[in-house]
């Protein structure tokens, strides 16, 4: 959410017709929860402070969580206020806070879904349906990274991991250690039904590490199962670089939600299509046969047919379509304009 926040205010800086004015917590990942919440309690003033000064058309939260502020402030602002929520913000399966959810809604003129399993979920906890709407988030298209060839970071990869991918395709997943990513489901019950000849690379950390790595041990083939653990930003980017496909195992986990899948448009923009399941916000940002693939979730013998398929059929065109699509569109100069457009209807 911090990086799509980031991201999304350098896309409104560059347009014309907007002035912005932000208030940011900028902090590394230490001590976090304690930062965020002197944060959102200095916001109580520094809200009003800043509208005094600043004299907005429209305030806009980076979540439901900064939003949350709201029903405790004694003098609200008068300007409309409008939230964006990714997903887990709004689902977060804590009874208090699911009661403090409506509160939210109703303090709120305006709400931004990034997807449209995200504006059910809300809707279900008490959003009226007017004030909300899904737009999806983007990347950044702006960025000077520069990356190496696939083949260099295939060389890199190989030497960072010890692994050979001269006659391997490299399958590749990033995301957060936790239960709905389906990471552990997918080494137990997939992987191996794989006939092709595939290394998996798992990117992330996360309380489910030890599960993962428990299925790892058990697989037959664990020595192409590579765990990395979190990586830097210049490593994962290498290993978007040398991936040939994205894979996206998602399963059903109450209370918990994929907003968006934003990893999914940073794979394609890197001309790596997608497997990934039907769930939640993967079902808009996968176009089927497009940039990927949506199967059902928990079938493993369809994510293992289709991974094969794809290696066996029509990978090369895939990645070009991939990278062709999302660069359409799901770029933040692209997206915004929704957003943008949103603002100005909620201020009308």
């Amino acid at each position: 959410m911090q990086n799509v926040s980031l991201q999304m205010i350098k896309s409104m800086k560059r347009r014309d017709d907007v002035e912005i004015e932000t208030l940011i917590l900028h902090s590394s990942w230490r001590f976090i929860g304690i930062k965020t919440f002197f944060f959102l309690v200095s916001l109580l003033w520094r809200i009003p402070a800043t509208v005094k000064r600043f004299k907005p058309d429209v305030i806009l939260f980076s979540s439901m969580v900064t939003s949350a502020v709201l029903p405790a402030m004694i003098k609200k602002p008068h300007v409309p206020c409008v939230t964006i929520n990714h997903g887990q913000d709004v689902t977060l399966p804590n009874p208090m806070y699911q009661w403090y959810v409506p509160k939210i809604f109703k303090n709120l003129q305006g709400v931004i879904s990034v997807s449209t399993a995200t504006r059910t979920a809300s809707i279900e906890r008490g959003m009226h349906p007017d004030k909300g709407r899904a737009l999806f988030n983007g990347f950044d298209s702006k960025s000077n990274r520069k990356l190496p060839s696939k083949k260099e970071a295939r060389k890199i990869l190989e030497e960072e991991f010890g692994i050979n991918l001269n006659s391997s395709k490299l399958l590749l997943t990033v995301g957060r250690h936790v239960k709905r990513k389906g990471h552990e489901w997918f080494i137990r019950e997939a992987f191996d039904k794989i006939e092709s000849d595939v290394i998996y690379l798992v990117v992330g950390d996360g309380p489910e590490y030890k599960n993962i790595e428990e299925a790892k041990k058990s697989s037959e083939n664990s020595e192409k199962i590579i765990l990395t653990g979190r990586l830097s930003v210049e490593m994962l980017h290498l290993c978007y670089v040398a991936a040939d496909l994205f894979v996206m195992p998602n399963i059903p986990v109450e209370g918990d939600m994929e907003g968006f899948g934003i990893v999914l448009l940073e794979a394609n923009r890197a001309g790596v299509p997608a497997v990934a399941s039907d769930l939640e916000g993967i079902k808009d940002v996968i176009k089927q046969g497009v940039n990927g693939y949506r199967l059902p979730h928990a079938n493993a013998e369809a994510f293992a047919e289709k991974i094969d398929y794809i290696i066996k059929n029509n990978l090369d065109t895939l990645s070009e379509t991939s990278k062709e699509y999302v660069l359409k569109t799901f770029t933040w100069d692209a997206v915004v304009e929704n957003y943008v457009s949103f603002l100005r209807s909620v201020n009308e």
